[in-house]
């Protein structure tokens, strides 16, 4: 089968190959047929080593597809099933999951070190134990969500991960409130779908923070008030909330710099949310006086932040309901084999989501 490899730490590429096969296939596990994935800033740190990752390994969280086989003591699920991929599923049983906080349930990631394919006889190993750019994966059945037949492949694959992370920083982590102030510096498709969430809660203004013109006119049209660039901010700052600062301010980029311009721009006793996936030696610095003087909340969102299965129905719901727009999220769609075009097209900011159509 068709696959797309990155074979070593720090490649810009990836190889697109056709003799890479999926393995594990097992108990509790389903193999599924990927239909669509998109590609998520996460797929790229993971490439570059931000993110750590084993390598050589089949990027790819964000999918859907349908169910092609289900493995001994699988219930719930059966070939045909039209799914999306949960790369992070709640176990159920754990602390964290008992906690009623399913999103750090660390399961599914102790087996993130298990291969589930191999190349020319080697191992290779999925993204976040799924690795959704080849033509089938197999996974562990909590990964593979039911999807309601209305529901798109190209959507449900955005839901899988972007849109679930977006939406749910601004109504679960964060909880925005009507008639608020909110800055969001980031409007990837990650921070785009943030802004829709704000709005959603009723934010009276949203301030969409981005260098790349294009996304800040894509930020206005799904509900950002006003789109600045970063050298703006403080001008936005100014007119908007008096200068007192905003009520919440999302970090959507993942970088230290931008969290620190975040927590500037959150007002005494507002609320940063940072939801970009940043590195391990990327250190934010604050001093005592001012964590203590201010009593700013700063709020990290994992996955948005909330049980990840209600938060896709939630989505689903809004969606269907015409409260949000998902369809809008995907600006380029391309093959397998144009993958390299959908990376390209991620770091330029050209594209807010790529749906790679396998």
């Amino acid at each position: 089968m068709r696959a797309a490899v990155q074979h070593e730490t720090g490649r810009p590429r990836l190889e697109v190959r056709d003799d890479v096969e999926a393995v594990g296939f097992g108990p509790g596990k389903v193999r599924l047929r990927m239909r669509a994935t998109g590609l998520c800033h996460s797929d790229l740190s993971a490439m570059s080593g931000v993110l750590p990752q084993l390598v050589p390994f089949v990027p790819g969280h964000e999918g859907a597809g349908e169910v092609v086989e289900v493995g001994e003591g699988v219930t719930g699920l059966r070939p045909g099933d039209r799914v999306l991929v949960c790369w992070l599923p709640p176990c159920g049983g754990c602390p964290a999951c008992k906690r009623g906080q399913s999103q750090l349930c660390l399961a599914s990631l102790m087996e993130a070190g298990t291969p589930n394919f191999r190349l020319a006889g080697s191992d290779l190993f999925g993204f976040a134990g799924t690795g959704t750019f080849a033509e089938e994966a197999v996974v562990g059945a909590g990964c593979a969500v039911p999807i309601p037949d209305d529901l798109p492949y190209d959507i449900a694959a955005l839901i899988g991960c972007g849109v679930t992370t977006g939406l749910g920083a601004a109504l679960n982590t964060a909880d925005v409130t009507a008639g608020s102030s909110v800055a969001v510096i980031g409007c990837g498709g990650v921070g785009i779908c943030a802004i829709q969430g704000a709005r959603a809660a009723g934010a009276a203004q949203i301030v969409a923070v981005d260098p790349v013109a294009s996304r800040r006119e894509a930020a206005l049209r799904f509900g950002a008030t006003e789109a600045v660039a970063p050298d703006g901010l403080a001008d936005a700052r100014a007119r908007v909330t008096g200068g007192e600062g905003f009520d919440y301010a999302f970090e959507v980029v993942g970088t230290s710099a931008t969290a620190r311009a975040a927590y500037e721009t959150t007002r005494r006793g507002g609320t940063l949310c940072i939801v970009g996936a940043g590195a391990v030696d990327d250190l934010f610095q604050i001093n005592m006086f001012e964590l203590f003087f201010d009593e700013k909340k700063i709020l990290p969102s994992l996955y948005g932040g909330g049980d990840v299965l209600r938060s896709y129905e939630r989505a689903i719901a809004l969606w269907r309901a015409g409260r949000i727009d998902l369809a809008g999220l995907i600006t380029h769609r391309v093959p397998l084999s144009g993958v390299n075009d959908a990376l390209e097209q991620m770091r330029t900011g050209e594209a807010l989501r790529t749906c790679i159509e396998i």
